[in-house]
């Protein structure tokens, strides 16, 4: 074989410094500053490598030790809703990390349970996608992942189908989505659709996973929901007069776990939440201060097995139980 033989794979020059300012860093024990000495870079731009190692993932940090603000949550949750388990992490005191550190524990807590011959129901938005940063890629056989709702009209990086597809990727499973709009133009299209053999088969699929991972989403202005403009601002005042405070697979609840009586839950296609109690294990992971009615819903309405989220949010749960009650 000749070198004009061989394939050239294209080298990201700052990838490359990235990973071995990782390295260096986390796993030899090197300094920033011994770092840039042995890189041939100074200190700023070391920082600036291991913060973009982070951002990509390409950095895990698993931290083993237990905080018992976090247990004592914990544990009234469990005891409260009736959970096989609840994990809660930190509150960062940044806002927007909360969905990265709820994301990383969600996706190694999705990690420890698969396995071989499992059918995997997956949500969607921007901490399910984070998520997938911590869950190793690792071969299994027989396994499927099912997208729980229809997609966007437009490319964006949260589109249910690019997550079900990353997570199929990283655990070589077969993948089905529902080939249609996650919300059809009106009830009729959505049965209509809904009728197509196509979807019938993808939604028999839904209703017999071993596991679910799911998002909550709630009605703030940032919201992905609306800044993938899924709905408009009209649609949100109106849910929001109808009694929702979130939604699960762009299916709106109240904050007991109930569906509102809305245009938009009956244009919804995808698995209704109210389908996810007769799944074996359904993984909730969302929180910050717009998630807490509508995980409260969530939790009330018997729809979650596993709650993943940060401690304020839980404390957020836990009061607004107490006042609803």
């Amino acid at each position: 074989m000749n070198d004009e033989s061989l394939l050239v794979l294209p080298v990201d020059r700052d990838e490359q410094l990235a990973t071995r300012a990782a390295w260096l860093y986390f796993v030899a024990g090197l300094t920033q500053a011994q770092i840039g000495k042995k890189l041939g870079i100074n200190r700023i731009r070391v920082n600036r490598l291991l913060a973009q190692a982070r951002e990509q993932g390409m950095v895990q940090i698993r931290i083993t030790g237990r905080l018992a603000d976090c247990v004592a949550l914990e544990n009234r949750l469990t005891e409260r809703f009736g959970l096989d388990q609840a994990i809660i992490v930190p509150t960062p005191p940044d806002p927007a990390l909360v969905r990265h550190v709820i994301g990383a524990a969600a996706g190694s807590a999705l990690a420890e349970r698969l396995k071989d011959g499992m059918s995997v129901g997956v949500g969607w938005g921007r901490t399910l996608r984070l998520s997938l940063r911590s869950v190793p890629r690792r071969p299994l056989r027989r396994v499927s992942v099912v997208s729980l709702m229809g997609g966007l009209t437009r490319g964006a990086a949260v589109n249910p189908h690019e997550t079900a597809s990353h997570l199929a990727d990283l655990i070589d499973a077969q993948c089905y989505y529902i080939a249609a709009p996650a919300l059809a133009d009106t009830e009729a299209t959505r049965d209509l659709l809904a009728q197509q053999p196509m979807l019938r088969d993808v939604f028999d699929r839904l209703r017999k996973v071993d596991l679910v991972l799911v998002s909550a989403g709630g009605l703030a202005a940032d919201s992905t929901i609306n800044q993938v403009d899924l709905i408009s601002a009209a649609d949100a005042g109106s849910l929001k007069e109808a009694g929702a405070v979130g939604d699960l697979c762009a299916h709106w609840l109240d904050i007991h776990g109930r569906l509102v009586d809305h245009p938009l839950n009956k244009r919804a296609v995808g698995l209704s939440p109210l389908d996810l109690k007769a799944v074996p294990c359904v993984i909730v992971a969302s929180g910050g201060a717009d998630k807490v009615d509508v995980l409260h819903g969530a939790l009330e309405g018997g729809m979650v097995d596993i709650l993943i989220t940060d401690e304020a949010t839980a404390s957020g749960i836990l009061a607004t139980a107490d006042r609803v009650m």
